[in-house]
């Protein structure tokens, strides 16, 4: 990532895109109908109007800072000065509504709020601040401050939510992808659309079955098998009895990670096995429909005793992808890439068209038929 130094309060000028604001124009429309409904009326009003760059309808403005290639999503954003003799660096823990739970540099645990320059930048992004943000924090107080600025991200795992960019956390380097293989019952294709993430934003997954103990482990060994003739690794776990968690926890040594997956499969219950004492919340299955009850309200990230982090995040039952084309997504599928470049037309969709090298491979049985069926989903945007 190319960036540019701080230079406190004497930093270069640039043009940074704001939200519009919720402000009428001054020159009402509909003018010739309130022509022939009361013509007299009308001499007074203006002919034209001006928007001037500096006006109130604009959406530029000038701010002192540096203009940085993002990394995260390969475009630019604006990185505004600050005063660095009045901040201090920290990582965000957890954002609950205005606040954001920060722990700083020395240790030190504070409640802040964002400053109202980030929060007016015009963004594709439901949040500005999320859980693993580094920032520049000027402290107001022992327990409370201002974030004046987020430092940009490695990486951020993010979905669409409402026709907007939805990230959950923020600068991790594994995605630790929970299914349950019963209550609720395993959804393989939910598994998929993680594995499209990760292999989208740059993030290493690691596949973990929980709920080992309620089943017969050979009857997923099929499913578990495909996905580890792609390079993947999968872990059977039981958060009850404890199989399996040593190696979970050697996974997460030295790591900062994030678990994902649906609610009721168990990523609270698997991080107290692995953290004796961390004590995080955890719910039953709910018998009648059986499945999981939002216990994880918001990502949270801990700091683990064994070394790494680890973000907790909220139980997802649907993900829909962000900034993933459809002509893109046959390429982070690692089983179907191979042959993507084979096939007969340069823009083949692998669904319906003749000389797919694609559909091929999949009646060849080259390529898992459910799998396939799975990435078909996804193109048509289900």
């Amino acid at each position: 990532m190319s960036r540019r130094k701080s230079k406190g309060k004497g930093g270069e000028k640039v043009r940074a895109s704001f939200r519009k604001k919720h402000e009428q124009r001054r020159r009402k429309g509909d003018v010739t109908r309130a022509f022939l409904a009361q013509e007299e009326s009308l001499h007074d009003t203006p002919q034209s109007e001006r928007v001037s760059g500096k006006g109130e309808l604009s959406r530029k403005r000038t701010v002192r800072g540096a203009r940085i290639e993002s990394r995260e999503t390969g475009g630019f954003e604006v990185l505004p000065d600050v005063d660095l003799s009045m901040c201090v660096e920290g990582c965000v823990l957890a954002v609950h509504g205005l606040k954001s739970r920060v722990r700083l540099a020395d240790g030190r645990l504070i409640e802040c709020t964002t400053r109202r320059l980030l929060k007016t930048l015009s963004t594709d992004e439901r949040h500005v601040v999320v859980a693993g943000d580094r920032v520049m924090v000027r402290p107001a107080g022992e327990r409370e401050g201002v974030i004046e600025r987020i430092e940009p991200r490695t990486t951020a795992l993010a979905r669409t939510v409402r026709g907007r960019r939805h990230v959950l956390v923020a600068n991790i380097e594994q995605m630790f992808v929970i299914g349950s293989l019963a209550q609720p019952v395993l959804k393989p294709n939910l598994i998929d659309r993680f594995l499209v993430a990760a292999e989208a934003y740059g993030i290493v997954p690691i596949i973990c079955l929980n709920k080992v103990d309620l089943v017969d482990p050979a009857d997923f060994e099929p499913t578990a098998g495909v996905y580890g003739q792609l390079g993947y690794r999968v872990l059977f776990l039981s958060a009850t009895t404890g199989e399996g968690t040593e190696r979970l926890r050697e996974r997460m040594v030295g790591h900062r990670s994030v678990v994902v997956g649906q609610s009721g499969v168990g990523k609270s219950s698997l991080l107290n096995a692995v953290e004796p004492g961390l004590g995080l919340r955890v719910r039953a299955v709910s018998r009648e429909s059986e499945k999981g009850r939002h216990t994880t309200t918001t990502a949270q990230l801990v700091e683990l005793q064994s070394g790494g982090h680890i973000l907790d995040t909220p139980g997802i039952r649907q993900w829909q992808l962000w900034d993933v084309e459809p002509h893109e997504l046959a390429g982070f599928f690692r089983d179907l890439r191979p042959y993507v470049s084979h096939c007969r037309f340069p823009d083949c969709t692998h669904i319906h068209e003749d000389g797919c090298a694609v559909k091929e491979a999949v009646a060849n049985g080259q390529i898992d038929l459910r799998r396939y069926d799975s990435y078909c989903h996804l193109h048509r945007g289900d």
